[in-house]
């Protein structure tokens, strides 16, 4: 087809019209392009039809939402009713004073989550910026962006491909894309065209957006561009998957209908009561009212359960752990079930030389991971010394020498420029103390065979200034031993021997590399096939794997003493994901993407309970995973870095992504997003969730005594028919004062010991259990007996209404301040050293709430605002003797509770 036509496609062109199983000249005829690529008229016009070549932004939250949003809450609701109500009876204080309770919750947690969304921003883009593209038959250089289906494009190593590409022309080309399929090893690529049904991970003809050549040269045709592609259809599944809402979440819109409907009960029967038993006005008894659900309502609350997990925010984020949702920093406390990719997750992506085999019989053993030339060289336990060993030495010289890589170090990580493989085997070299500068110039290369997947061997021609020319060759065992007769020092070539130690090595899930040397009698200088045809001789095997972080597997061993569950979903081989697994602690129980998409839905529900690695995995398969485990009442954390990790990181409970090596697409869907790409952080972050679960519980421990206590006092006066021993903005002033004092110390407890040997949090489990109820009911009515008392002793004494009500408020306060030792602990004993001086900033917090209540005492703006006057020091010291009873009477109910469970 002539490249100057115009004629549009009929149909959209995307990656599943089957472009890896047709020929070249179909291909072309389908995308109107020719040998000459497409003219510049052509590519403005599918420019226009298809649009530029990038995934769709994601859609951010405005300051605005995010403020709404924080005020979507049953108890927020009740406030802004009541507010309404009295500042339409003309109590404008009062009203002006509750709704400014709800702008300063709904502004700190805008502020919060806003440092949460800068954070994930600065992150990089994905897609490649640029391409090398053929127009009208002449190569220039473009924004990807621009690429549209038909372009001719090159590619090289280093080149991240920038749409999906049917090959048309390769020379040694490899590609990286663990990204899209999980696959951890480069995999070769072929112009010839593969079967119609042939997975992803196997169609080599086929190059994919965002995937990385790592070797060679190539040249195709791009067949999809943007949402068509295969990363835009990964990425397109994610609007078709639901978010769950977090255990807390649920939680607390529960707890929070259930007591918004006694508190509007309570506060309406309180009404009747003072109109019919004492004959109170209406318009009194609405106030009141109004006064008993502004007590009861724990205004604080909110406040404190935001600020409790911004400090765990702040506090993962100085662990390299960014939370991009407040919730989700408690949801990684109820976890049950980790879901984790493999490569790059609980491996380095990095490969390693892990063992080698020499014609002696002696296997060894190599230490060390990723590209890091450090690490010793042993066998059975001892080290060895290479220098010492002429076929040890002679068979890491080969591999240095046989290569193309190079390794460099980038700041304080080394780094592959080529072909992993190939960075493993100079790794391996610096190891045994081989001087690669030293080892090129006293034998230099002459002639090199490529490595091709058709000969599956590369070959390199050297001399060594000596007079002595030979060849170094290394490839698939099975290619390399057929071409070997004999080994070490001549002896003739045992097959059997050599075939054992590799199914030995490749059962283990390992890649085998056989490396053989020939000798030429005289002077060479160019090398061909015909060459090293036969007549080698073996040098010795070489096993590498992509190694697991050391602590990644400290971590899945702490995580399994914490009663969570590591489930392994990877896109690797079934033999590599086992052996992988069980250098993790993980159980080694396998089943393949093929099985799974077998089974049904219910099927599938009993298998997941059944099996912890789950190989060949795509990204509907790990989708499909993460459902039938939230299925079966787990809560699911999904650890991911590609593209094809994004759905199921959205679907999970708390989706975490990789910073560093992750994909855009999956830190878009992830809850959490780890700077430093490393498995281990998820230990931190499950625990620090374990601690901010508990600090909330704390908090709402504390808090509701306090508005119970309100509460109960108000009532108490309506049913005794007397006046009201406190105003509503008074209650206002305690609630939020000891919120913001008291109630913050709180979310800075540190966890309590034995945190992370309990079993995880039950996901039905209420936020107050009945023992804690009762706690909350047993400190409500001593608060309310005590402030009340003191009230109707100071009015009964002849003093004034202000001063009874000033020390009511004093008396509720001081309650608390003896409260809170007794809440740091839920269960263990607070009177001893710890349990006073544990928490600085709970001493710091008592100290500034007591100069508030001087303020609120003597200071006459505030007398002014809330109707207070100072009081004398006798009834201070009254308030200090009734009040600190709360300390005793609770560490006794512990005490019993302590017995109780021991028995």
């Amino acid at each position: 087809m002539n490249s100057t036509q115009s004629a549009p496609p009929a149909t959209t062109v995307t990656t599943d019209m089957g472009w890896h199983a047709k020929d070249k000249a179909e291909i072309l005829a389908l995308l109107d392009s020719s040998e000459q690529g497409l003219s510049t008229t052509q590519a403005q016009q599918k420019l226009s039809e298809y649009g530029a070549n990038r995934l769709p932004p994601a859609a951010s939250t405005s300051p605005w939402q995010r403020f709404l949003s924080q005020c979507h809450n049953v108890l927020i609701y009740v406030l802004l009713a009541a507010a309404l109500t009295v500042l339409l009876l003309g109590h404008w204080v009062d009203g002006v004073v509750i709704l400014g309770v709800v702008v300063i919750n709904a502004l700190i947690g805008v502020v919060q989550e806003g440092k949460a969304e800068d954070a994930i921003s600065a992150l990089s883009r994905m897609l490649s910026s640029q391409a090398l593209v053929m127009r009208d038959g002449v190569k220039i250089q473009l924004p990807a962006e621009q690429l549209v289906p038909g372009d001719r494009v090159f590619l090289q190593a280093g080149d991240k491909v920038p749409a999906d590409i049917r090959l048309l022309r390769g020379k040694n080309l490899q590609l990286q894309e663990a990204v899209l399929t999980g696959e951890s090893m480069s995999v070769s690529k072929t112009v010839a065209a593969v079967p119609a049904l042939t997975p992803l991970a196997d169609r080599s003809c086929m190059l994919y957006s965002g995937t990385l050549v790592t070797f060679g040269q190539g040249m195709g045709v791009v067949v999809a561009t943007a949402a068509n592609t295969e990363l835009g259809r990964i990425s397109s599944m994610l609007s078709q998957v639901s978010k769950l809402t977090t255990p807390l979440l649920r939680q607390m819109a529960k707890f929070s209908q259930q007591l918004s409907a006694m508190i509007i009960l309570v506060a309406l029967l309180t009404m009747l009561v003072g109109i019919l038993a004492h004959q109170f006005t209406l318009s009194s008894m609405f106030i009141a009212a109004v006064s008993v659900a502004v007590a009861a309502i724990p205004e604080g609350l909110p406040a404190i359960m935001t600020i409790t997990l911004a400090i765990g925010v702040q506090k993962m984020a100085a662990r390299q752990a960014i939370i991009r949702s407040l919730p989700a920093v408690e949801t990684l406390g109820s976890v049950t079930v980790i879901c984790t990719d493999k490569t790059g997750t609980l491996t380095r992506n990095e490969m390693t030389v892990t063992e080698m085999v020499t014609a002696d019989s002696k296997p060894y053993q190599v230490s060390g991971s990723g590209y890091d030339p450090h690490g010793v060289i042993s066998h059975n336990g001892h080290e060895m010394d290479p220098d010492n060993n002429d076929d040890l030495q002679s068979l890491i010289r080969a591999g240095l020498l046989c290569n193309d890589a190079r390794l460099f170090r980038e700041q304080e990580h080394w780094q592959c420029q080529g072909d992993p493989t190939e960075g493993a085997l100079i790794s391996l070299a610096a190891k045994a103390g081989l001087n690669s500068d030293f080892e090129h110039e006293a034998r230099p290369r002459l002639d090199v065979i490529p490595f091709e997947s058709e000969h599956q061997f590369m070959a390199t021609l050297h001399h060594d200034h000596a007079g002595h020319y030979f060849c170094y060759l290394k490839g698939a065992p099975e290619r390399v031993l057929a071409m070997c007769q004999y080994q070490h020092q001549g002896e003739t070539m045992d097959f059997h021997f050599w075939q054992q130690h590799v199914i030995e090595l490749a059962s283990k899930g390992q890649r085998v590399l056989a490396l053989a040397r020939l000798d030429f009698s005289g002077q060479k200088q160019t090398l061909d096939f015909e060459d090293v045809q036969q007549g080698l001789t073996l040098i010795g095997l070489v096993a590498m794997m992509d190694p697991p972080r050391e602590d990644a597997i400290a971590a899945v061993k702490n995580c399994q003493a914490a009663g969570i569950q590591i489930k392994m979903i990877t896109g690797d081989h079934s033999d590599t994901a086992a052996a992988i697994a069980e250098r993790m602690g993980i159980p080694a129980t396998v089943i393949g993407g093929s099985e799974i998409e077998q089974l049904d839905d219910v099927a599938l529900r009993r298998m997941v309970c059944e099996k912890a690695v789950f190989a060949r995995a795509t990204p509907e398969h790990k989708l499909r995973l993460v459902k039938a485990l939230q299925a079966n009442g787990e809560v699911v954390a999904m650890t991911g870095d590609g593209v094809n990790d994004a759905p199921a990181l959205k679907r999970a409970d708390i989706g975490t992504a990789m910073g560093m090596n992750g994909t855009e697409v999956a830190r878009d869907a992830a809850d959490m997003v780890l700077a430093d790409d490393n498995f281990a952080s998820i230990v931190d972050a499950v625990e620090e969730g374990r601690v901010v679960y508990d600090n909330l519980t704390k908090a709402i421990l504390f808090l509701l005594p306090t508005s119970a206590g309100e509460a109960l006092i108000i009532i108490a006066a309506i049913l005794m028919g007397e006046v009201l021993p406190i105003t509503p903005v008074q209650i206002l002033w305690v609630n939020m004062i000891t919120a913001v004092t008291l109630g913050l110390a709180l979310a800075f407890e540190p966890g309590e010991a034995g945190l992370m040997q309990r079993r995880p949090r039950a996901q039905q489990s209420p936020l107050l259990t009945a023992g804690l109820i009762r706690r909350v009911a047993f400190v409500s009515v001593v608060m309310m007996l005590g402030s009340f008392a003191l009230f109707l002793w100071h009015l009964n004494a002849g003093q004034t209404l202000e001063y009874a009500r000033t020390v009511a408020v004093n008396t509720l306060v001081m309650f608390e301040v003896f409260y809170l030792f007794n809440t740091r602990f839920m269960i263990g004993p607070a009177l001893n050293r710890n349990g006073f001086l544990g928490n600085r900033i709970a001493l710091m917090a008592v100290l500034a709430l007591i100069l508030f209540q001087f303020g609120f005492t003597y200071l006459s703006p505030m007398q002014f605002l809330f109707g207070s006057t100072a009081i004398d020091l006798q009834s201070w010291l009254q308030i200090v003797l009734v009040a600190s009873s709360i300390l005793w009477l609770v560490e006794a109910e512990k005490w019993l509770l302590r017995q109780k469970q021991q028995a």
